[in-house]
């Protein structure tokens, strides 16, 4: 090898190298929700009988480092017309008394602060936007993981007239209950070790 050769060779590797230092700290691999192994489900009540439905369509932004929770990010977007509970009701919540799918598609929640709990456990302060309706809420997640893969799992509950889901006639809490229990599963890869 001649020396011109090792000196491009030298000349590269420090370029690379102080490129490396110039970057942010950055997770070693983007982080990525894994569709097909997440889900997101809710129960709730029509004339006291529990209906268990789930979104087959959303999708999450995450920016999670468990050891900087300060500046970690969490953004989830949940595709309300792809609603799944029967196909009378499906047809029903995409109206503009229920989800009004046509003016507002989307259901979001942005974190706004991240709190470890210990043993895998956090809470999650954020807005939930459903219906162009914003509300405060604090979910409990708690995260495992196996395989090079991370795994948030949670439940909260919220109340479907707070977002004016059900308006009008539907509005009757004594046929379709006001409280909504929601449950999700996000896959993740590339989440930094607990």
């Amino acid at each position: 090898m001649s020396a011109s050769s090792l000196s491009r060779r030298a000349l590269l590797a420090l370029t690379l190298t102080g490129a490396a230092l110039s970057l942010p700290a950055l997770a070693a691999e983007p982080q990525a929700l894994v569709a097909a192994k997440s889900e997101v489900t809710f129960v709730a009540k029509q004339l006291g009988v529990p209906l268990d439905g789930r979104f087959k369509t959303f999708s999450a932004q995450t920016a999670f480092d468990p050891k900087a929770l300060q500046t970690s990010k969490i953004a989830f977007t949940v595709d309300l017309g792809s609603v799944a509970l029967n196909p009378d009701a499906d047809t029903e919540l995409a109206k503009p008394e229920w989800f009004n799918v046509v003016k507002f598609p989307k259901a979001s929640f942005q974190s706004t602060a991240i709190k470890a709990l210990g043993a895998g456990r956090f809470e999650v302060a954020g807005k939930l936007a459903i219906k162009g309706n914003a509300r405060d809420l604090v979910v409990p997640v708690q995260v495992t993981q196996a395989g090079g893969l991370s795994t948030a799992t949670g439940t909260f509950a919220l109340k479907r007239l707070d977002f004016k889901v059900g308006e009008g006639d539907w509005a009757d809490t004594s046929v379709v209950a006001n409280d909504v229990q929601v449950k999700f599963k996000l896959v993740l890869q590339g989440v930094p070790a607990l």
